[in-house]
């Protein structure tokens, strides 16, 4: 099994490409189902989700061609036609994989008006029950059954319009509501919808197929049915969580990065704390850069919350930072429990965390020290490199399946700008 190598005590310098999202691209690829003509995805990344989300599609009956880039850290290209849905069965083998993987149940349930999808799998950072996805389909006119771990969904004269009014936020549930909403007859109002960018990407490339919405970035949206999607052209968005995860990498390694392909306005939160932590960070024609010279970076106060707030999935990485801050911080995680995981690897490295509940008190020491780690989730995982590259010595981290998950080329990418990281093989 692959670990990741780290040696720390190396500014970075030079620019990293920033791959398209992979929460937007899985979540588009699924909308692929709601058509029987062609979609087209460029800036695809190349992660080990979008391969689980490629071959659960492929056992639908969905064809997919994918043309890779010839250059390093641009985007794939990849072309999907579900001319034929074979199958609406979607096995725990399958799901398992990836919580994303649950995001195909509304498309098949609209487009087929039935389907059978296991209970999601993905990182086991807490519930994240499926609840409010089954209830917006419910107040579609869907019927649900559970058993056995599976959901059966029937919808035998088709969805309906309806109001979705959600106790809370949640994106995947926006997401579900959403892609329904398309072929449902009527209209879809959407209330107490998720905010985020990645919303936004996939309503857009709704729009383009030929869905009719509004209210995309807000907190209301409105879906008027349609009787049928067409081909479309969608490049996927920049990753947010990716370049706010090599922005991190500048403040804790120290020098100067441009990320190139960044949208700077998605991660804005983070930026503010950055500047803050006593960075420099400022948009460029071709994205931004983070610089980072000299001193140690000022500990700062961070909450997770939905868009526009602090992102849950930069959490684990701000700790690595705030680990070798000067002062103490708070972190509170107000979104998923069990996000903590990495802690007692950071602490292995060195790093004084003390949790109570959804708080973590991080008293900044001056220098981590290289530990062999173990990741525990996605988020995780790239958090212990990050720690890594500001460590003295070697810092070794195991399970980096986890890391293929949700970032391309990662040591790869942080190589080329000065990084001494390698995969090795045990």
């Amino acid at each position: 099994m692959d670990r990741i190598r780290i040696r720390g005590g190396h500014p970075l310098s030079g620019e990293i490409p920033i791959s398209g999202a992979k929460n937007a691209a899985l979540k588009l690829m699924a909308a692929a189902l709601l058509t029987a003509e062609p979609l087209t995805l460029t800036n695809v990344p190349r992660l080990a989700d979008v391969r689980a989300m490629a071959e659960l599609l492929a056992s639908f009956g969905v064809k997919i061609q994918v043309t890779l880039s010839g250059n390093f850290g641009e985007g794939d290209t990849m072309r999907l036609e579900a001319a034929t849905i074979t199958s609406a069965f979607a096995s725990y083998d399958m799901v398992r994989k990836m919580r994303a993987s649950f995001q195909v149940l509304a498309p098949l349930l609209a487009r087929e008006g039935a389907a059978k999808v296991s209970l999601p799998g993905g990182c086991a950072i807490g519930a994240r029950p499926v609840e409010l996805h089954l209830n917006a389909l419910e107040a579609m006119g869907a019927q649900i059954d559970l058993a056995e771990g599976y959901v059966t969904a029937t919808a035998k004269g088709g969805l309906k319009g309806a109001e979705i009014v959600f106790p809370f936020v949640s994106v995947g549930a926006t997401e579900t509501a959403m892609m329904a909403a398309t072929l449902a007859k009527g209209t879809t109002k959407i209330v107490n919808a998720a905010r985020e960018p990645e919303i936004i990407d996939l309503g857009n490339c709704l729009i383009a197929m030929g869905a009719e919405i509004w209210g995309l970035g807000s907190s209301e949206i409105t879906v008027q049915g349609v009787e049928k999607l067409h081909s479309a052209a969608h490049r996927v968005m920049p990753d947010r969580i990716e370049t706010g995860t090599y922005a991190i990498a500048v403040a804790i390694a120290g020098g100067d990065v441009e990320l190139v392909g960044a949208a700077p306005d998605t991660i804005a939160s983070l930026n503010a704390l950055l500047v803050k932590s006593g960075a420099t960070v400022t948009a460029t024609p071709r994205g931004m850069k983070v610089q980072m010279n000299g001193g140690r970076p000022k500990a700062s106060d961070i909450t997770t919350a939905p868009y526009p707030g602090f992102p849950t999935d930069l959490q684990a990485q701000m700790m690595a930072l705030m680990a070798v801050a000067d002062g103490t911080s708070v972190i509170r995680e107000k979104i998923f429990e069990n996000r903590f995981m990495h802690v007692p690897e950071l602490a292995r490295m060195g790093a004084q965390v003390r949790i109570d509940g959804d708080t973590a008190t991080v008293r900044g020491v001056e220098k981590l020290k290289g530990a062999q780690v173990m990741a525990t989730d996605l988020r995780a995982s790239v958090s212990l490199v990050l720690a890594g590259l500001a460590a003295e010595g070697e810092t070794v981290v195991g399970r980096i399946y986890h890391l293929d998950r949700g970032f391309d080329r990662l040591e790869e990418k942080l190589s080329r700008v000065g990084a001494d990281i390698a995969r090795v093989s045990e």
